[in-house]
């Protein structure tokens, strides 16, 4: 029963675990230290430190994974999008039953590479304005201080050393850097960081930066194309001169920095003039100065020279005017006594021929009394007749008036004694007593009855009245 249970077989068996430890074991025996060719993707880094990754081409992909005691010395940073070439290590993963490339070192597949790393890096930066022209800053005319960031071990040192002392010596201040290599990049932007943050205090702040560098392929020159340099380089505030390269050598620096020379050595040119130019430029110049002060002293003095002949003979103006003063002086002297000598015989003259004032005056004072003696008489005399007059005119008048209401009154009666018609008879009398009442306002307001009250009405010879004082 038991030899039914379990058939006889020739094959191994294996456990899982043993099973992926044997397949481990094929993959790191068969492909001890091989070089992988793939478009970096899925790129990520752990806090850890490891970064994971993968490996693709049109038909397959390659997971990966760089330790973090690697990460330092790579070579390079992974990203993703770029071909690289990884080296290292295949092995396996029991756990996901997956096998994985453990890489030691990665650079870029080629030219084509760096240069699609770089473009798209530039295109960012750009996006970003760190390449506007109007972030740059001019040069200093005649620097004191000239930093230069370079290797120590160079001939580009040696070469912008030499160009400054030919041209005009300034003192050179050296920051040694590596220029290719893993750790180049990060040496480059903290000098650059460093020579920027320097205080003006103690060591002599640079007035403008060289980074330079000599020629050399395009992965010699990746360093100044990493994003941490020119990051650097946009946040410098010292003017920045880039010199890294040959003259057809172009790095993302270039764009960044202030100005770009071809070589190190046309760099130091821009950095400082050449003390001979200077010399024959301040020559020509103070040439020109003196020669426009001579055209312009000789024009000054032909002004000069026709504004004097001009000029009237001072001297003699003076004479003439003191003449005339002393011939003014004299004859004022000899006009004023005889002035004053006129005008008092003039004065006399008329004193003799004015009337004698007193006599005048008593003459007319007797003329006002005589006025008043005979106007005291002859008042009460023309009062007494116009008062005979006036109630002469009063009598007739309120005779006349009594005698018109009479006749008035009489007419009224006989109208009423015809009348029959009771309204009319009323009507009638209605207006009796508003006549009645009208007569004896007119007689309140008559002159007559003024005059009867005892006021006199004054009248001049020819029978008008006399209203005022002045009329009498």
């Amino acid at each position: 029963m038991d030899d039914l249970r379990l058939p006889l077989t020739n094959i191994p068996e294996y456990t899982v675990s043993e099973l992926s430890g044997a397949v481990k074991r094929a993959l790191e025996s068969g492909f001890g230290r091989i070089r992988v060719r793939g478009e970096v993707t899925e790129c990520k880094r752990y806090p850890s430190g490891h970064i994971y990754f993968s490996l693709k081409d049109d038909g397959a992909k390659l997971a990966g994974v760089i330790w973090k005691s690697t990460v330092a010395r790579l070579g390079m940073q992974p990203e993703n999008g770029v071909e690289v070439i990884a080296t290292g290590r295949i092995t396996g993963y029991a756990e996901r039953s997956s096998y994985q490339l453990i890489v030691e070192r990665m650079e870029y597949a080629g030219v084509g590479a760096l240069l699609a790393r770089i473009e798209m890096l530039r295109q960012r930066l750009t996006a970003e304005g760190l390449f506007e022209t109007t972030r740059k800053c001019a040069l200093p005319r005649l620097p004191s201080v000239i930093g230069v960031v370079t290797s120590e071990s160079g001939a580009v040192i040696q070469d912008i050393r030499t160009t400054i002392a030919r041209r005009f010596p300034r003192n050179v201040l050296l920051w040694p850097v590596p220029v290719q290599g893993e750790a180049a990049a990060a040496r480059i932007a903290a000098a650059i960081a460093g020579f920027d943050a320097l205080p003006r205090d103690g060591v002599p702040r640079p007035d403008v930066l060289i980074v330079a560098r000599g020629g050399g392929s395009l992965e010699d020159l990746m360093a100044f194309n990493e994003e941490i340099v020119v990051r650097a380089a946009a946040a410098c505030r010292i003017p920045l001169i880039s010199a890294v390269g040959h003259e057809t050598d172009t790095t993302l620096i270039d764009f960044v920095s202030d100005c770009r020379a071809p070589t190190p050595t046309a760099a130091a040119e821009l950095a400082v003039p050449a003390r001979a130019d200077l010399l024959g430029d301040l020559q020509h110049r103070a040439s020109r100065l003196i020669g426009a002060l001579n055209r312009l002293t000789g024009e000054r003095r032909l002004r000069l020279g026709r504004a004097e002949r001009g000029l009237p003979d001072l001297p003699s103006v003076v004479g003439a005017a003191r003449q005339r003063l002393d011939d003014r002086a004299e004859r004022l002297a000899i006009s004023l006594p005889n002035l004053l000598a006129t005008r008092c015989a003039a004065l006399d003259r008329t004193s003799r021929a004015l009337p004698d004032l007193p006599a005048l005056i008593a003459a007319r004072c007797r003329q006002v009394a005589d006025c008043d003696t005979r106007l005291i008489l002859a008042l009460p005399n023309l009062i007494h007749r116009r008062r005979g007059a006036l109630e002469l005119c009063s009598h007739k008048l309120t005779g006349g008036l009594r005698h018109a209401i009479g006749g008035v009154h009489v007419r009224a009666g006989r109208v009423l004694a015809r009348l029959t018609d009771a309204p009319l008879r009323a009507c009638l009398r209605e207006l009796t007593a508003r006549l009645t009442g009208t007569g004896a306002q007119l007689e309140s307001v008559s002159p007559l009855a003024v005059l009867s009250r005892g006021y006199a009405l004054v009248t001049d010879p020819s029978g008008h009245a006399l209203t005022s004082a002045a009329a009498v």
